[in-house]
């Protein structure tokens, strides 16, 4: 399966929660097509509060974010659902007592107008994950944490979208299943996808990184291709730090 992904780009972005709390404060993003960008920072520079703007779940108080030069600021969260935009959040997300079928057709709320598409979409995550079809039946909070990321994920694509915003995706797991995660990731850009990811874990991130922006309290600090970062994480720690 190849994506035909498009172009993210968030311009001059001011954000936040309230009026008196902006949380960015003028950002600039530039997420390539089947590329994966990477969002890095210390904890409370906005690098969530950037997902939740793409996705819709907190508007700009200025600038634009544009999808293939498509200004999506007014568009309410489903229909940015309907550009193709999946958002996975950091955390546990998985409703625990709904089965893992019922949470994986709840990603495809787009498609509910079809229940034959719908049907089909959430079938096809079943031949993608087969280790869930055996768990179709059981309630999510039944389920370890890392069956439970893979729920997460089969929701997030069955509407097959085409720009993913990853929030921490390891936050939780073990290092085996948080390998298993991120190699997941690589598969979802290489089949085409644009990936717009933030993320704790400085080493994993960079590693399966095209793009790199480090943020600073709530502004663009530094970015640049994998390889201007790689011999260099202590420093950007220790500098996140004070140290």
């Amino acid at each position: 399966m190849t994506i035909s992904a498009p172009q993210l780009q968030i311009k001059g972005a001011v954000a936040g929660y309230t009026p008196a709390q902006q949380i960015l404060k003028g950002v600039d993003i530039a997420a390539a097509p089947g590329k994966i960008t990477v969002v890095l920072g210390p904890n409370g520079t906005g690098k969530s509060t950037l997902l939740k703007l793409v996705a819709g779940f907190v508007k700009a108080s200025e600038g634009d974010v544009l999808l293939n030069g498509k200004n999506l600021n007014a568009l309410p969260v489903h229909e940015r659902l309907g550009e193709g935009i999946g958002l996975l959040p950091q955390g546990r997300s998985a409703f625990p007592d709904l089965t893992v079928e019922e949470n994986i057709e709840l990603g495809g709320w787009s498609l509910r107008s079809d229940r034959k598409r719908l049907r089909e979409a959430v079938e096809a995550m079943f031949v993608r994950y087969p280790h869930l079809e055996k768990l179709r039946d059981r309630r999510a909070g039944t389920l370890s944490g890392g069956q439970q990321r893979a729920v997460e994920i089969a929701r997030m694509l069955v509407s097959n979208p085409s720009v993913l915003l990853i929030d921490e995706p390891s936050v939780g797991l073990s290092p085996i299943v948080a390998t298993q995660v991120y190699k997941e990731l690589v598969e979802l850009r290489d089949e085409g996808r644009t990936i717009l990811l933030v993320d704790q874990d400085v080493r994993a991130a960079i590693k399966i990184s095209d793009y790199v922006y480090v943020l600073t309290s709530g502004k663009n600090d530094i970015q640049g291709d994998r390889t201007a970062f790689e011999g260099d994480l202590g420093s950007i720690v220790r500098g996140w730090l004070g140290v």
